[in-house]
């Protein structure tokens, strides 16, 4: 019986799981450019055409499905008016920063990797301004058109990308024990640098989970 359970949980272990399970444990013993897509189907027992109708290329084994998470955030996004655009790029940060949360130790990994190979690390770079490109399409159309307006767009777009980038590095080198509260603390000072000028009324939008008396002690502090 106990043979049994363990074939079963062996068969519930997807082909593309056990791909980007041989995929970083040989790139951590024999680096990243050494690592052939054979030698990784070769440890993941499935077939190279296997390989490759999952997955497309050994890059794309290593990073997530950006296209599915920028068509979360715009989705998110695209749901707001200008009434409502600080809660959704609020929102929209939290889409990205709690999908690489919850991937646990892969996106540690994945951290660990991208850091020594300068070509990973480069497509990273370049995944990112597709986040902050978006930001700043929705940010400049919430205003009124003038220069100042998509100046204050383009800023906005990469602060935003800033404070994310901040607490979810923080959290891959384990020195964050509480990434919720950081990413809402970034937003907050985010939100605080691009708020109406003194003498208008600002909102201030928060998760309903959150203690009252530390969000009022955030607020003095900003």
């Amino acid at each position: 019986m106990t043979q049994s359970r363990e074939d079963d949980r062996r068969g519930a272990r997807s082909p593309s799981a056990a791909i980007v399970d041989a995929a970083f444990r040989l790139f951590a013993e024999n680096g990243y450019d050494e690592t052939s897509v054979d030698d990784i189907a070769t440890a993941a027992g499935v077939s190279r055409s296997s390989f490759f109708r999952l997955f497309g290329s050994k890059e794309m084994v290593i990073f997530p499905d950006h296209d599915a998470i920028l068509a979360a955030v715009e989705e998110r996004l695209a749901a707001s008016t200008q009434k409502s655009a600080i809660l959704a790029v609020s929102d929209a940060v939290r889409v990205v920063l709690f999908h690489y949360i919850a991937e646990g130790p892969l996106a540690r990994r994945r951290y660990r990797l991208t850091s020594t190979v300068p070509a990973l690390r480069e497509r990273e770079l370049i995944s990112g301004s597709r986040y902050q490109q978006l930001f700043r399409q929705y940010i400049s159309a919430w205003g009124d058109g003038s220069e100042e307006s998509e100046r204050r767009g383009e800023l906005m777009a990469a602060a935003v990308v800033a404070a994310h980038n901040r607490v979810l590095r923080r959290w891959l080198r384990e020195e964050c024990a509480d990434p919720h509260m950081e990413i809402d603390e970034a937003m907050a000072q985010v939100n605080a640098l691009f708020a109406p000028p003194s003498g208008t009324r600002a909102v201030v939008v928060v998760r309903t989970d959150q203690d009252l008396d530390a969000v009022a002690e955030q607020l003095r502090a900003l």
